[in-house]
């Protein structure tokens, strides 16, 4: 059997190629996992946010800021969040135009549940890996991140 040659036209391609890749297998892994739980990856994003501001509620904007990848359509995604009960929204009392976004019992019981099925998935994604090889790939992928990440965000 004749080994493939991958060929690419810069190492800058090989290299977001690569990246891609990584994301697609990996993506597959969590998709597995939060598909049992009828939950998004990105729906699960929301949730811990807000409880890492529990008791509080936050705006929406300051919300879409701190994800973890874009949220085209953040209202649906939270429509469908406060449809499951885990989620509450209101309007400010300083500016209605502001909404409020805060996880309630149920959404914090959720996160709880799903603790441990999720460090079996993140095991099974990168758990081959060292903390030193683990470090050094999130150092490395912060480099490639940080001339695209806005001044203002929570990732800089």
């Amino acid at each position: 059997m004749k080994a493939t040659t991958r060929k690419f036209d810069s190492i800058q391609q090989e290299a977001y190629l690569a990246i891609w890749r990584t994301y697609d297998r990996l993506r597959a892994i969590e998709e597995a996992l939060f598909s049992e739980w009828n939950i998004s990856a990105q729906q699960y994003n929301v949730l811990r946010l807000l409880q890492s501001v529990s008791p509080q509620k936050i705006p929406t904007l300051s919300l879409t800021k701190r994800l973890v990848s874009r949220a085209p359509d953040i209202t649906r995604m939270l429509d469908r969040l406060e449809l499951n009960g885990w989620i509450v929204r209101e309007r400010s009392a300083e500016d209605r135009r502001t909404v409020l976004v805060g996880i309630t019992e149920e959404g914090i019981e959720l996160l709880s549940q799903l603790r441990k099925p999720l460090e079996q998935c993140h095991q099974m994604q990168v758990g081959h890996m060292s903390e030193v090889e683990l470090k050094s790939l999130c150092n490395l992928l912060n480099l490639v991140r940080e001339p695209h990440e806005t001044e203002d965000g929570f990732w800089k």
